[in-house]
C-alpha cells in the first residue's frame, strides 16, 4: 500500500560554496552529501545533503538565481535565507550535535525548553548558523 501522507521532500538553501556547505553539514550534523562529484564535474546544478530517507537539503549556489524564475520575482530570493529550519533529533543525537558544534567553535544559542513544534512540546532546543547565514534549530522531544 502506498502512503500518500504529505511530507517535507526538500528545502533549498542559498549558499556561496555548495561543496563547503556540504562539508559543514556532513562534519557537524552527520548528513550524507549527495551529488558532490557530479556538481564538481559540472553535470548537475547543485549538490544536496540527506537529512533522512525522505528529506534532503539542496545547496544552491547564488549563481543559480537567474534560473529560478519559477514565479515572478523568485530569482530575487537568492541570499535571503528563511527564518530557520528545525531538525528533530533523538536526545543522544541532540547532545552529540551540540558537542560537535561547540568543539568546532560554531556559535550556538542558549538552550530553550518546552518549545512547541510539529510533534508537540520539545524538551530542549538550540539554534546555530551555517557558514552562509542560514539558521538551524535543533531539538529533541523525548
Amino acid at each position: 500500500m502506498t502512503d500518500n501522507t504529505t511530507r517535507l521532500d526538500h528545502v533549498v538553501l542559498w549558499v556561496r560554496d555548495p561543496v563547503a556547505a556540504a562539508r559543514f553539514y556532513e562534519k557537524n550534523l552527520g548528513l550524507q552529501p549527495l551529488r558532490i562529484t557530479e556538481y564538481a564535474a559540472g553535470t548537475v546544478s547543485f549538490p544536496s545533503v540527506r537529512l533522512n530517507e525522505e528529506t534532503i537539503l539542496d545547496l544552491a549556489p547564488h549563481t543559480m538565481a537567474e534560473r529560478m524564475r519559477v514565479l515572478p520575482g523568485a530569482e530575487t530570493s537568492a541570499g535571503h535565507p528563511v527564518n530557520h529550519v528545525c531538525l528533530s533529533l533523538s536526545r543522544p543525537g541532540f547532545d552529540a550535535l551540540r558537542a560537535r558544534l561547540e568543539e568546532a567553535s560554531v556559535p550556538v544559542s542558549e538552550l530553550s525548553h518546552d518549545s512547541y513544534g510539529a510533534r508537540g512540546t520539545a524538551r530542549r532546543s538550540f539554534y546555530f548558523g551555517d557558514p552562509d547565514g542560514n539558521i538551524i534549530e535543533a531539538r529533541h522531544y523525548e
